[in-house]
Formats: C-alpha cells, sequence, structure tokens
C-alpha cells in the first residue's frame, strides 16, 4: 500500500512538472516557430513551390555512389518519414480534434506549408555540416552548431534535450498507444505485447543504421499507402457529405465557439503543437536523418525533406482528420486512439478496428526506430564514435524505456514530449536562423545550375568563406 502510494506521489510529480513548464513555455514556442517559418518562406521566394520538381531527386541516386556503403537519398528521406508517420499521424490528429475542435486541422494545414520552408533550412543545413562516417554520413543540429557557428556547447545542449525527447518522451507517447491498441484488438494483456515489442526493437537498434534504413524503406511506404487508400475509400462512399465536412474545419477554425470548440487560442496552439508533433518541422531531429545522405547537392536533400513535411500532415494526417470528421464521432467526448477506432467502426465497420490497431503498430514501430537513431547519432556527438560502451548502455535503456510505455498514459507522455519539443525548438530555431543566409545562398547556387540544364553538384570550393568547415564536400 505505501509503494502504491509512493509511486502515485512520484507520478503526479513527475508528470506534474511537465505539464506545468508546457503551460508557460509553449505559447513563446508557438510565435517564434511561426515567425522563422513565414522569414524562411519569404527569403527562399516560397521553396515550398518547388518541391514538385524536387520529388524526382527523392528517387535519383547520386552517380558513383557506393550503394553497400552509403544511404540513398530515398532511404534518408524514408527514415525521415518513419520518424515523422507515427501515433501524431492517428491518435494525435485525434487529440487536437478533441481539445480544439474541428478547426485545429486548418491550422495543422497552414503549419505544414509553413513548416516545409523551416524543414528544407535545417535539412539543407545538414546536409551542408555532415560529417564522413566509416561507411556512411552523419550530422545535424548539433554539428551544424559546432562547426557552423562554432558553439560547440550548443550542439552539446541541443543533444541532451534531443535525446531526452528521442529516449524518454516520443518512445513513451508510440509505446503507450501501440500497446493500448493491439492489447484491446487482440485481447492480450499489455505486459506481454511490451515484451515482444521491445526484445524486437533491440534485434533492430543492435542492426546498425543499413538495417534501420533497410526496414524504413520497406514498412514505411507500405502502411501509408494503406491508410491513404482506406481514406479514399472513406471519402468515396461518404461523397455527399464531404462539402460539410470542410465547411466545418474552415468555419471552426476561426470561429471555434459555433461548433462548441474552445477559444481560438486553444484552437490554434493544439493545430501547431500536434501538427509540430507530427511533421518535426524546425524541431530540429529530422536533420539527424538528412546528412546521412549520399546526394550531389545539399539542396536536393533539403527538398526531400521538405516533401516529408507535405506527405506527414498534408496527407496522412488530413486521413485521419477526414475519417473522424466524416464519421461524425468527433463530439462524442472521446479521445486519441478510442476515437479513431470509433469512427473508424462507423465508416468502414469491424474491420477497420482491426486496420487502425495494424497501422499504430507499424507507424508507432517504425518511429521508435527512427527516434532511436536520432538518439544514437547525438549520443556519438557527446561520446565520440568509438563508445561502443556507451552505446550498447543506450541501446538497452531503449529497449527498457519501450517497455515502460505499458504503465503510462498517452497524455502524460505527450506533456514530456511537449516539453522537451520545445526546447528543442527553440535551440534549433536560433542556429538555423543564423546560419540560414548560406542556405538561400546555396539555393541560389541549385537554381543557376537548373537553369543551365545541369544536374546540380556542390564543392565546398563554392563557397570559400566556410570551406575548410565542409568535411563532406571537399574537391
Amino acid at each position: 500500500m505505501i509503494l502504491e502510494i509512493t509511486n502515485t506521489t512520484f507520478s503526479d510529480n513527475f508528470f506534474g512538472f511537465f505539464k506545468f513548464a508546457n503551460s508557460y513555455s509553449w505559447s513563446a514556442v508557438i510565435v517564434i516557430l511561426i515567425g522563422c517559418a513565414v522569414y524562411f518562406t519569404i527569403r527562399s521566394g516560397f521553396v515550398q513551390l518547388r518541391i514538385p520538381g524536387g520529388i524526382k531527386t527523392v528517387f535519383k541516386s547520386r552517380k558513383g555512389r557506393d550503394k553497400k556503403n552509403s544511404i540513398s537519398a530515398f532511404q534518408a528521406f524514408a527514415i525521415s518519414l518513419a520518424g515523422r508517420v507515427g501515433t501524431g499521424n492517428i491518435a494525435g490528429v485525434a487529440a487536437a480534434i478533441h481539445v480544439g475542435g474541428p478547426g485545429s486541422v486548418f491550422w495543422m494545414w497552414i503549419m505544414a506549408f509553413l513548416g516545409a520552408a523551416t524543414s528544407f533550412v535545417e535539412c539543407t543545413l545538414a546536409q551542408l555540416y555532415k560529417r564522413k562516417g566509416d561507411r556512411t554520413f552523419y550530422g545535424g543540429p548539433s554539428y551544424y552548431m559546432l562547426h557552423g557557428l562554432g558553439k560547440r556547447w550548443m550542439g552539446l545542449l541541443f543533444s541532451i534535450f534531443l535525446m531526452l525527447n528521442m529516449c524518454l518522451g516520443f518512445p513513451l507517447v508510440q509505446s503507450s498507444t501501440m500497446y493500448d491498441s493491439m492489447s484491446e484488438t487482440l485481447g492480450l494483456d499489455k505486459i506481454w505485447v511490451a515484451v515482444v515489442i521491445s526484445v524486437i526493437s533491440l534485434v533492430v537498434f543492435f542492426g546498425g543504421i543499413h538495417r534501420i534504413s533497410k526496414f524504413s524503406t520497406v514498412v514505411v511506404p507500405f502502411m501509408a499507402l494503406s491508410y491513404l487508400l482506406i481514406t479514399l475509400y472513406v471519402i468515396a462512399t461518404n461523397l455527399n457529405i464531404l462539402p460539410s465536412v470542410f465547411s466545418l474545419i474552415f468555419d471552426s477554425a476561426f470561429n471555434p465557439e459555433a461548433v462548441g470548440g474552445g477559444t481560438l487560442g486553444i484552437v490554434i496552439s493544439q493545430g501547431i503543437k500536434r501538427g509540430l508533433f507530427s511533421n518535426e518541422a524546425g524541431e530540429g531531429s529530422t536533420p539527424n536523418a538528412a546528412a546521412t545522405a549520399d546526394v550531389s547537392h545539399p539542396v536536393k536533400q533539403g527538398l526531400n525533406q521538405a516533401i516529408g513535411v507535405f506527405a506527414d500532415t498534408l496527407i496522412i494526417c488530413s486521413c485521419s482528420a477526414l475519417i473522424i470528421l466524416i464519421s461524425g464521432k468527433y463530439s462524442t467526448g472521446l479521445d486519441g486512439i478510442n476515437l479513431v477506432k470509433s469512427a473508424m467502426n462507423e465508416t468502414v465497420g469491424r474491420a477497420g478496428d482491426w486496420f487502425v490497431s495494424f497501422a499504430i503498430l507499424f507507424f508507432a514501430f517504425s518511429t521508435l526506430i527512427a527516434n532511436y537513431l536520432y538518439g544514437e547519432i547525438n549520443l556519438k556527438f557527446i561520446f565520440g564514435n568509438n563508445s561502443t560502451t556507451a552505446l550498447t548502455i543506450f541501446r538497452i535503456y531503449n529497449g527498457v524505456i519501450i517497455f515502460c510505455g505499458a504503465f503510462v498514459t498517452l497524455q502524460e507522455a505527450f506533456d514530456v514530449v511537449d516539453f522537451f519539443t520545445a526546447l528543442m525548438s527553440l535551440t534549433n530555431l536560433v542556429a538555423i536562423v543564423i546560419l540560414s543566409p548560406q542556405v538561400f545562398k546555396l539555393l541560389k547556387n541549385y537554381v543557376n545550375k537548373i537553369k543551365k540544364g545541369e544536374d546540380p553538384e556542390f564543392h565546398a570550393s563554392e563557397m570559400p568563406e566556410i570551406a575548410d568547415k565542409l568535411e563532406a564536400w571537399k574537391d
């Protein structure tokens, strides 16, 4: 009894701290995120409009690339999409609609469009300042903070924030949702589901980045396409109410009280918070995957990752939102995965319940794997590439945290994620704003070569002022 009370008190205090801190930190983060996204959009000449032309670079490998010992543009794209596409696309969207109403979907879309420019900037910087490993490239915000800004302390601070988020907050969100969904559908105890997933995760973790990239390139596209197809089915069988659904989204985006929602501030904040949790633009996580790609020009991978923001939010998140709103279940008081399952049962039938459970399983598991990779890259930044002991401990720790998701509620996990996401975003945004002129110069270089009919290639000598810092781009 004493142990139970003590554990409850500890849990309340631990998660209560994050909930309290979020009430103050996110107001500043939202303003800064929007401001930076607008600035990057304007200064880049609306780089989002270049995304259609950049799609072919996702599937085009660099000439002369060592296929065995390097990561392709598509593999890096798939890893980052695996990190983006998780429970946030399903349970996160449902949570936003539950708290902020249908209007929060509109603000997700707005943030996705603007956030694509932010993702382009941070991922291009990750490519510019990437380093050469034994078999692959590696990099991310910590590396452009060190080599671009010359501030190792800032890189260390970011790495700590990222590791706490990717290896504490995000695993708890993904695993908690996954266990709830699978245990209910299969009628199994959550503990046994947690044991199986934790063991499988450890097998993948110890396989390294190549096993992770191969896993991501197979699982993520398959599940994303499946989710899109079932949404198209729901839309096709409910075409008559689709106009009213979009009208509901736009009306409640600016007048939430008209449909029983909260204040406009809550609607906007929920759309931005859950949108950022899903697409991660500006947060500083996806640049870790972007840096691994072997491409001929940094801008190519910057455009690839911007495509990922659109695919994540404008397509997959919209699938969840439309299913929920078409079903009419958004006002029933249900939240998270239970809301999505109820909506699926209403629109597809019992088969929809099973589909959501397995979609959650694959989306969440792929995100767990990608998040681990981000954590490993930053662990190496702190301890060095040869710290095998630290890496082994880190892998085992991640398996334990994934198991612990069976004992945490989804809201408690979200409170942890929101707190560390705010810290990561603030640190990363300061760095990319300062370094962004280099990105705009690179973009101009890329566009000029496209106009000449060239397949753009970049060499460090084209930016002589920082050439000595560009290890991976030396002539």
